[in-house]
Order: structure tokens, then C-alpha cells, then sequence
């Protein structure tokens, strides 16, 4: 991999091409100041206090679990951003520089959040380890850590793809989104911890962005070199039994500790959620082969636009 150079001959914002204002990442950049601005230690987990104290030990454990697989991938994605932000400084693409700079910040506090919540008000102040079944240990201590710090030597674009892959689309873009749909299902549902939902929500709204880029950076490698697809397809196809075994190792472990019907949702829907969430972004991807450059800027800047509004009207 290229390094940095130590001295350095002009500068993009003071040159005629100045900075893109109109591109996909500055555009995310604009909506990370205006939508990121928010303080995990500034939510109420008062009424959370008390809804904890009032749960059944099956509910708990729930909740612990879940909470427990996505602080520990909120540090993991947390350490394993820093490579993805060097590779595209180096290649000289500053508007995505820009843009993942609010991506890191947003990624400490969602882990701030998190942690926050399991001291105050489960009060698990102890080692949580036990929760990350095999799968989720192969796609957080494995997978994950070694695609993005090959970044760090490798500069092609098949490393760049798999590591975004594994990151946006996999970790980001099925495994959490997975984890809000089960959030859903049980805290608005049940009317209980308006905290953690809040966070949880604030969180979402921030990965939306996260995943949006990592499929227009992929869309970008595709309109660019179309033999790249085999590497993401790949790499998709590799990665996706691991995301389903996290959602069915879970389960397993729930019921075998508090009977087959102790489970809150019901058996399949969390492994069909993620397959659907993982077509989709399959889907997108593979039409990107054949689109020219300015229909795939526009239909990502026509999404954005549409996340706007939908935010706004919510």
C-alpha cells in the first residue's frame, strides 16, 4: 500500500476542482451535522430503572443478550473503522475522508450508549463474554478485524470490496438491522425502556447513513470494473451462514435455558429478516453492473433525498 507522502505539493480545496459539495459523501456529511448531534449521556434510563426492576428473568436475559451482542460489535466497529479511513485518504478522496470522520464519532457514541445503559440500569458490570455465540465470535474477532486491517497493506479494490462487504453490508447492514427489527418487536410492543428505544432509534437513523455509503462505495467499484462483482458475491455469500447462525444461536441458547416456547418471536422470523435485509442489498448491487455513472449517482442521491423526507416527516 502507498504510503502517505511526508511533504505534500498542492491542496484540492484550493485548487479549481475545489470541494464537491453535490457528491454522495458530502451530501451524508450534511446530514450526520444536522442528524448526529445527539448525547448518549443526555437520555432519561429513569423509567428504564424501573421497567428492569419489574421484568420477568427470561425478559432480562433477553434484553441483556441483545444489549450484550451490540455493545460489543459497537467497539468492534468502533477499532475496525480506522483502516477504511487511511485507505481512502491515501487514494486522495477527501470528500469521503470528510464524511468518515462523522462516521468514527458516530460509531464511539453508539458505543457509549450502549455501555451506559448496561451499567445503569441492568447494573452488568461484569463479564459479558458468554452472550457471543461461535458465529458471532468468527464474524467480530475474525472476519471482521482481518478484512478491515487489510486495508492497511493491500490498496487494491477487491480488498477494499470485501472489507466493505463485511463491515457495511454484512455487519451494518444485516446483523444490526436484524438486532433493531428484534428491539421493535419487543420494546414498542410492550411499551417498556423508552431509553434504550430512543437509542436505539438515534442509533438506526446514524447506521442508515453508515450502510448508505458502504453500498455506494461498492456501487462505485462495480460501475467502475463490473469484474469486481464475483469478489462481493462472494464475499456476501461466505459471510451470510455466519449472520444467520448469530440470530439462531441466540435462539438456541434462549431455549435451552427456559423451555422451546420461551423465545418472544417467533421461530424463523429473525433468520427471514436477515436474508430479506441481505437480498435487498444483493439486489442493489448487482444492478449497479449495469448502470451508467450518472443513473447510479442519481438514484443514491434520490435516496438520500427520500431518507430525508422520511425523517422529517417522522
Amino acid at each position: 500500500m502507498a504510503s502517505i507522502p511526508a511533504k505534500r505539493q498542492n491542496y484540492l480545496t484550493i485548487s479549481a476542482r475545489g470541494l464537491d459539495f453535490h457528491s454522495v459523501p458530502m451530501r451524508l456529511f450534511q446530514k450526520a451535522k444536522r442528524l448526529g448531534i445527539w448525547d448518549p449521556c443526555a437520555i432519561d434510563l429513569s423509567r428504564d430503572k424501573e421497567d428492569w426492576a419489574g421484568l420477568e428473568e427470561r425478559r432480562r436475559d433477553g434484553l441483556l443478550s441483545l444489549s450484550t451482542l451490540f455493545q460489543a460489535g459497537e467497539e468492534a466497529v468502533t477499532l475496525d473503522l480506522l483502516p477504511l479511513v487511511m485507505w481512502v485518504a491515501q487514494e486522495g478522496w477527501l470528500e469521503e475522508e470528510i464524511y468518515l470522520t462523522s462516521f468514527l464519532w458516530e460509531e464511539a457514541k453508539h458505543t457509549e450508549f450502549f455501555r451506559r445503559w448496561l451499567s445503569a440500569v441492568p447494573g452488568a458490570d461484569y463479564d459479558l463474554h458468554d452472550y457471543l455465540n461461535p458465529p458471532y465470535q468468527q464474524v467480530f474477532f475474525t472476519e471482521l478485524p482481518t478484512a478491515m486491517q487489510r486495508l492497511l497493506h493491500d490498496h487494491s479494490r477487491e480488498a477494499l470490496a470485501q472489507a466493505l462487504v463485511t463491515y457495511n453490508i454484512i455487519v451494518e447492514g444485516v446483523l444490526a438491522e436484524t438486532g433493531y427489527y428484534a428491539y421493535s418487536r419487543t420494546l414498542e410492543r410492550d411499551h417498556y425502556m423508552p431509553g434504550l428505544l430512543q437509542g436505539i432509534q438515534l442509533i438506526a437513523r446514524d447506521e442508515s447513513r453508515h450502510i448508505r455509503f458502504g453500498i455506494y462505495m461498492l456501487q462505485r467499484l462495480l460501475n467502475a470494473d463490473p469484474g469486481i462483482w464475483d469478489t462481493i458475491q462472494a464475499r456476501m455469500h461466505e459471510l451470510l451462514p455466519l449472520a444467520i447462525g448469530v440470530a439462531i444461536g441466540n435462539r438456541e441458547r434462549f431455549e435451552a435455558k427456559y423451555g422451546a416456547d420461551a423465545y418472544i418471536i417467533p421461530p424463523g422470523e429473525m433468520e427471514s429478516y436477515a436474508q430479506t435485509q441481505f437480498e435487498r442489498r444483493l439486489r442493489v448491487l448487482e444492478r449497479a453492473r449495469d448502470q451508467s455513472w450518472t443513473q447510479l449517482e442519481q438514484e443514491v442521491i434520490a435516496a438520500i433525498e427520500q431518507d430525508e423526507q422520511a425523517t422529517h416527516e417522522a
